[in-house]
């Protein structure tokens, strides 16, 4: 939507007074307030900007074969909207970050700069890596200071990305622009035929909405009767408003991210075309799964493939997704055009999705050390909040257990856990749907429907560093849906939390 479209308020989105009077007189206020809760941006959207591609980070090579990443927490301003700019962070440069790519094998070191006036951390989403270079509540950073986190790469091929973790700031530090892409490569994906060509038939789609005051400053303000926090009426792509993107092949990957704090997305396009979901957060899929819609909550990623034909325009949206009150208070049951694809008369043709493309997960068959039960409600989880001092439970290293999981809530949470990839067992007892066949980290818990998650622990271990577990709606681990988990050799014992940031 163009800037004279755009409310100054996101209540000002209301519609005209006369209807809103009689709904009034009709149902009373919460009358009002439940038919303003939904969004539609179909048809309103300018799509002027092209869309950004994030850069590739630069790195250097050492002697032994380390690659080394300089990064830069910063402050500064964004122009999202006529008028004045937007006091923003970002990640080497003032929102967003670069894409990092490394490979399955390669020793990986970074140098992480706090160039902000807060402490923040940056965590290294759906990484397996040692607790200590996690990038999680226990490894801030201070402003002015420096942070050497260094890890071998251990893991398939996988669209990952990296976010600060501060707990209590986690959606703030976010919400300000802190984020960005992490892609990692390996043999294997690089010799089959998929679109692989990083801004060309490979695009990053980060997806993020914001709500901007009178001032065009972000305003983080959570909609009256909203349990998820704050809900953006502008829609941000790579950090670009109205974007289109130009098309010059038949086939296209997009590596999609909700990076939103609390929003759901529920992806398809225009026209309705069926695309090929070929791999979701830990990497591909065994077989392709064709489908119209894709659902995709804070923090989840999704590769998908999608064709053109020459010369045509279609745009990616998001669908509603649930109808009930809840659904629409949270934002559930808005339509949002996200992007702008528009096809060249002339279509390269070298690429395809290969029948057989990823591992399937091999969790099912294995001996279960110990099976965990995890209810989540309000901000709790079994009862608890986060306690920094506090260390859960302890999980023995080379063991596969299986951790239950149910929202107890009405509204919307989701699951997710540092350190692994899990399998998705069953969903009250019946086969996980295709969407969640592949590896994940992060999952979606519909109300009272039990998840069994499969996981196995390997490689590090520290009794004293803890790996979280969270509901990823960024407010809710902020306000304490979080809890911590150590793994241990055999025979050690689950030790004392110390502190653990860099000054």
């Amino acid at each position: 939507m163009n800037s004279a479209q755009r409310p100054k308020r996101r209540w000002a989105r209301w519609t005209a007074l006369g209807t809103a009077a009689v709904l009034l007189a009709a149902t009373g206020a919460f009358g009002i307030f439940y038919l303003q809760a939904q969004l539609d941006t179909v048809g309103k959207v300018d799509f002027a900007t092209r869309m950004a591609i994030p850069p590739l980070a630069p790195s250097t090579t050492d002697a032994d074969g380390t690659r080394r990443f300089d990064l830069a927490v910063q402050e500064g301003e964004t122009r999202f909207l006529d008028g004045q700019a937007t006091r923003t962070w970002g990640v080497n440069g003032t929102f967003l970050g670069p894409t990092i790519r490394a490979a399955k094998g390669e020793k990986v070191a970074f140098t992480v700069r706090n160039g902000v006036s807060e402490a923040t951390s940056l965590h290294w989403h759906g990484m397996h890596l040692p607790a200590d270079m996690d990038g999680g509540p226990h490894q801030t950073v201070e402003p002015g200071a420096t942070w050497r986190p260094q890890w071998t790469i251990s893991q398939q091929a996988a669209t990952l990305w990296y976010h600060p973790h501060l707990h209590g700031k986690t959606a703030n530090h976010v919400y300000r622009g802190v984020a960005g892409m992490f892609i990692l490569d390996d043999e294997r994906t690089a010799g089959l035929n998929l679109p692989d060509e990083y801004g060309v038939d490979d695009l990053p789609v980060i997806v993020q909405d914001r709500a901007f005051d009178g001032d065009n400053q972000f305003d983080e303000t959570a909609p009256l009767l909203s349990t998820g926090g704050v809900f953006g009426d502008e829609i941000l792509v790579n950090g670009t408003r109205g974007p289109f993107a130009d098309v010059s092949t038949r086939l296209v990957r997009l590596r999609l991210l909700n990076a939103s704090n609390a929003r759901l997305y529920n992806f398809g396009f225009s026209d309705d075309r069926p695309f090929q979901l070929i791999g979701t957060d830990g990497g591909l899929l065994p077989k392709a799964w064709e489908t119209t819609r894709l659902q995709l909550t804070p923090g989840e990623r999704a590769e998908i493939v999608v064709a053109f034909a020459p010369g045509e325009t279609v745009d990616l949206r998001s669908y509603p997704a649930g109808s009930d009150f809840n659904s629409r208070m949270n934002g559930a049951a808005d339509r949002l055009d996200l992007v702008r694809f528009r096809a060249a008369d002339s279509l390269r043709d070298g690429t395809e999705v290969p029948r057989n493309l990823g591992t399937a997960p091999d969790l099912a068959g294995a001996e279960i050390a110990q099976t965990r039960s995890f209810e989540l409600n309000s901000r709790n989880i079994n009862g608890a909040r986060m306690d920094m001092n506090r260390i859960d439970f302890g999980v023995r290293v080379g063991s596969t257990e299986v951790w239950e999981v149910v929202n107890t809530n009405g509204y919307m949470h989701n699951f997710h856990v540092h350190d692994v990839q899990f399998q998705v067992l069953d969903v009250d007892g019946q086969a996980p749907p295709p969407h969640l066949s592949g590896w994940k980290d992060t999952v979606q818990l519909e109300p009272d429907r039990k998840h069994r998650l499969a996981m196995k622990f390997s490689d590090f271990t520290n009794p004293d560093v803890p790996y979280m577990y969270h509901c990823h709606l960024m407010l809710h681990e902020d306000e304490g849906m979080m809890g911590q988990f150590v793994v241990l050799r055999e025979g050690e014992q689950v030790g004392k939390v110390s502190g653990h940031q860099h000054r």
